[in-house]
């Protein structure tokens, strides 16, 4: 398994990335100025952005599995780096999603806790209902996790 940084042509990994944000200018919003990360093993099988937040917080904008190898442990191994990577360098990483029970028991299991809400996120900056396990995406939850 290798972890590579990808500096250029972001957008070839598009499909993956609307896997985890939908709309693609949405993902255009943080994509060039956040970092990418891949993670390859006999091919892509993840991968994540991060952006720089100030105050000594980096946001996960977006990490996304290939559903093929989802439930395998990529997006964790995927966490897990950047917790190495840039622990010393940020206090807080945090990540905002929908409210749905299986993404949020993923980011809990994985040590982040809940931090706040920005009410109707997905109704007012999305041109389209989204939708994760069958239920209808309103509000944006924040989770928080010390580095």
């Amino acid at each position: 398994m290798e972890i590579k940084e990808i500096k250029q042509n972001k957008k070839q990994y598009l499909p993956l990335l609307l896997l985890a944000d939908e709309q693609e200018d949405m993902i255009d919003r943080y994509l060039e100025r956040g970092t990418m990360y891949v993670l390859e093993e006999n091919g892509v099988k993840s991968l994540c952005v991060v952006t720089d937040e100030q105050n000594g917080i980096l946001e996960l904008k977006n990490i996304a599995t290939e559903p093929a190898f989802q439930k395998k442990g990529y997006g964790k191994a995927l966490l897990d780096y950047l917790e190495k990577r840039y622990r010393g360098q940020y206090e807080i990483l945090q990540v905002g999603t929908g409210e749905c029970p299986s993404t949020l028991g993923f980011y809990e299991a994985c040590g982040f806790t809940r931090s706040h809400r920005v009410e109707r996120f997905f109704i007012d900056y999305y041109d389209h209902p989204i939708y994760e396990d069958g239920k209808q995406l309103v509000d944006m939850i924040y989770l928080r996790k010390k580095l």
